[in-house]
């Protein structure tokens, strides 16, 4: 425990001194389940040279005896805040070094705004639980002792996806030929191709494009061209000849892939050529110093199956005293009486509004 209350002071992600880079991304490395690139110093940059200044990024850095304890990145806008990247961040939190606790309502006060919401804090934050308002789990990979371990671990459960994933791989080679994978990928037509296949599949779905905002296309493809050894992003593909059938472009840092844009040739979908990928990135990952692939929340059926780690992760808001918290406590409320009533559907209505409004509020 903190035998004082910290100093919080309130920089740009590009005037953090390389002493705090080295000290934010060295708190992340000590504790294995905050290794997520979405975490780190570098993410906090990447955003915000992709949204330019009108973003008005900014970290807090939180210190004791003049020491760097803990660091937290935030998009601020002129009365609430939300988190660096969001909606195109898979976790939220606040890094620090243990036993550093922090009143979560100083930090709003500090970033100078009358609300902090947030999407995807990770359920370990004590000093943000009190806030949170609902929770759902995030899926992990974890291979300490590789791929085969892990396999038969995942066999051992009663869990048959690699079975599974072995029987497509024949079927695909007996019917359309043998897949391919690459691992870093620098096919520029292959990222471009996946990027369309997430806007048609995003589309398709009645579903925002997320990345037909500027800010997120620049940092999708500042992240791809990026050549940066220890962050950035990572492409995979699998192709049947010269035919791309399957892509993922992830996210990477310390020893964690976080798995980001999926997607697949629609006309190859009955061989699940996404699936195939996946179990490719896995064994890849034997030859490498990655030992988890984050798949990240969502209740998916592949998601249950690959991953052998759960983590939870929260929505919420922290507010100090302020008409911005009034106004979000009072939307919170509405949500959460429709949620407590048997009227199906209806119920979710809230929810799904204030969702959509806060990526609307990401993208812009």
């Amino acid at each position: 425990m903190s035998r004082q209350p910290v100093q919080i002071d309130i920089v740009r992600p590009e005037d953090l001194t390389a002493a705090q880079v080295d000290r934010w991304a060295a708190l992340q490395a000590a504790q294995p389940g905050w290794h997520s690139p979405f975490l780190s110093p570098w993410w906090a940059r990447s955003v915000a040279r992709a949204q330019g200044e009108k973003a008005n990024v900014r970290v807090a850095v939180l210190k004791e005896g003049g020491e760097a304890v803990g660091f937290m990145a935030a998009r601020v806008g002129a009365m609430t805040a939300m988190p660096v990247g969001a909606p195109m961040c898979d976790y939220q939190g606040l890094v620090t070094a243990p036993g550093v606790r922090v009143d979560p309502v100083r930090l709003v006060e500090a970033i100078g705004v009358g609300r902090l919401d947030f999407s995807h804090m990770l359920g370990c934050q004590a000093d943000f639980a009190p806030a949170f308002k609902g929770t759902q789990p995030s899926f992990a990979i974890d291979m300490p002792d590789g791929f085969e371990a892990y396999a038969a671990e995942r066999k051992a459960a009663g869990v048959g996806i690699h079975k599974d994933c072995d029987k497509k791989r024949r079927k695909l080679e007996r019917e359309a030929g043998a897949p391919v994978f690459t691992a870093f990928s620098r096919g520029k037509a292959d990222f471009d191709q996946l990027m369309a296949w997430k806007s048609q599949q995003w589309k398709a779905t009645g579903q925002t494009d997320v990345l037909a905002a500027g800010w997120t296309s620049r940092l999708v493809r500042d992240l791809f061209q990026s050549r940066d050894p220890e962050y950035g992003g990572i492409l995979f593909t699998l192709h049947v000849g010269e035919k791309l059938v399957a892509a993922q472009f992830n996210l990477r840092a310390h020893d964690t892939i976080n798995s980001w844009l999926i997607g697949h040739d629609p006309e190859f979908t009955r061989w699940s050529p996404g699936m195939i990928l996946f179990q490719d990135i896995l064994r890849w990952m034997d030859t490498t110093p990655y030992r988890r692939l984050d798949l990240g929340a969502g209740d998916y059926r592949f998601k249950r199956e690959f991953s052998n780690v759960i983590t939870p992760v929260s929505h919420g808001f922290i507010g100090a005293a302020s008409p911005a918290a009034l106004v979000r406590g009072a939307a919170y409320a509405l949500r959460q009486a429709a949620e407590a009533l048997p009227l199906g559907p209806v119920s979710e209505l809230p929810g799904k509004a204030m969702r959509r409004l806060d990526l609307i509020r990401g993208l812009r």
